[in-house]
């Protein structure tokens, strides 16, 4: 096993065991919901972005235990966006991750507000003073995850998603739009790790530039997934955008143009953490995993 395919499985086998800890169990008449949000909160997934928050915290010896809950945190509104996008109001998909989406094993209205109250419990997490004992630091996570989440980053970006080519068919507009839905919260997660360990502005910003660039690479990838991928190797539904005349890198750029500027980002963000040298050994493997992933 790789050094990165390690810290990856780490970091997944520690969010797990903290979503377990910290989600409601069953109980009462919230049973059904909490068992919802636990199926969903619980199934596995790659973890990538509460990984990012982890690793770049350890480059500066930044506190494990607000890594951690920030890590939680990032990972409750990411499933929260997956239960939504999964739901017949938007992609309505019956698989994810290889098993019934949420409102497929539930019921549509449970999946709504099981994601609702990820979402909500984002905020929880990280505004309890275990999560960091200075109370700025808790507000500007809180506000940076807010901005990361809200109406001008991921949901925006899934508005446009949504709306497909009338939101803009060129290259310009599905970058945007995908620097939002995808590249919000990666940034964030990138972000969060920074902020916690209090980096410097250089280092923050070549950091910032680094999720950036991975996180287009990792929209980039998807859509070469929906267009070229098969449903054993990526656990969901294939097809999907050009089925619903959706916009993305591929329809706009054809597949092997997509390939080429995937492998330009890569090399950017590597660029861009090279002035952490073995610091960052792990954050440039975690680019190779994500240009060549195939799920």
């Amino acid at each position: 096993m790789s050094q990165f395919a390690a810290r990856l499985k780490e970091a997944a086998d520690r969010i797990n065991v903290a979503l377990d800890a910290l989600l409601p169990r069953e109980q009462g008449s919230e049973s059904r919901l909490i068992n919802a949000i636990r199926y969903a909160a619980l199934d596995g997934g790659k973890r990538l972005r509460p990984f990012f928050t982890l690793e770049v915290g350890r480059m500066f010896d930044a506190d494990e235990a607000a890594l951690l809950r920030a890590a939680v945190a990032v990972e409750c509104v990411h499933t929260y966006s997956l239960i939504h996008d999964d739901l017949p109001c938007m992609d309505d998909d019956d698989l994810r991750r290889g098993r019934p989406t949420l409102h497929r094993q539930y019921d549509e209205a449970t999946a709504l507000l099981a994601g609702d109250a990820l979402l909500t419990f984002a905020f929880e997490v990280l505004a309890d003073p275990a999560s960091h004992s200075d109370p700025q630091m808790r507000c500007k996570l809180i506000a940076a995850l807010a901005r990361a989440a809200g109406a001008q980053g991921m949901v925006a970006g899934q508005a446009a998603d949504m709306a497909g080519a009338d939101t803009g068919s060129d290259l310009i507009g599905v970058t945007r739009m995908n620097r939002q839905k995808t590249g919000a919260l990666i940034n964030f997660s990138v972000d969060a790790g920074a902020l916690i360990a209090i980096a410097s502005e250089a280092e923050k910003t070549a950091l910032s530039r680094y999720a950036h660039d991975i996180g287009l690479a990792f929209q980039m990838v998807d859509d070469l997934l929906d267009a070229e991928g098969v449903i054993r190797d990526t656990g969901k539904a294939v097809g999907k955008d050009k089925g619903r005349g959706k916009v993305n890198f591929v329809t706009v750029l054809g597949a092997e143009a997509t390939r080429e500027r995937i492998g330009m980002l890569a090399k950017q963000a590597k660029q861009h953490v090279a002035m952490f040298g073995p610091r960052a050994s792990v954050l440039r493997e975690a680019v190779d995993f994500v240009v060549e992933r195939r799920y």
